[in-house]
């Protein structure tokens, strides 16, 4: 389950933390506990990215929807 503090990082916080996250695994060199700790914080974080990701998704089809509804009400205005 994620944090009240993870949801409240920005996209760019949680991708640069998860970026640290994944270089520190990557580099090794940490006991196996470390180790998983590391990766279960790296999928709260890759969750707060996606949410975030998401939500700019919707928006982005929000917008787009909106646009494509008045060019079709302006055609349909210049159609009469």
């Amino acid at each position: 389950m994620t944090s009240k503090v993870d949801e409240a990082l920005s996209y760019e916080q949680a991708r640069d933390e998860l970026i640290e996250v994944v270089r520190r695994l990557e580099a090794g060199g940490t006991t196996l506990e470390e180790s998983l700790a590391l990766w279960e914080r790296g999928e709260e974080l890759a969750k707060v990215c996606r949410r975030w990701l998401e939500g700019a998704r919707a928006r982005l089809d929000a917008a787009l929807a909106e646009e494509e509804a008045e060019e079709a009400a302006q055609a349909e205005g210049e159609g009469e």
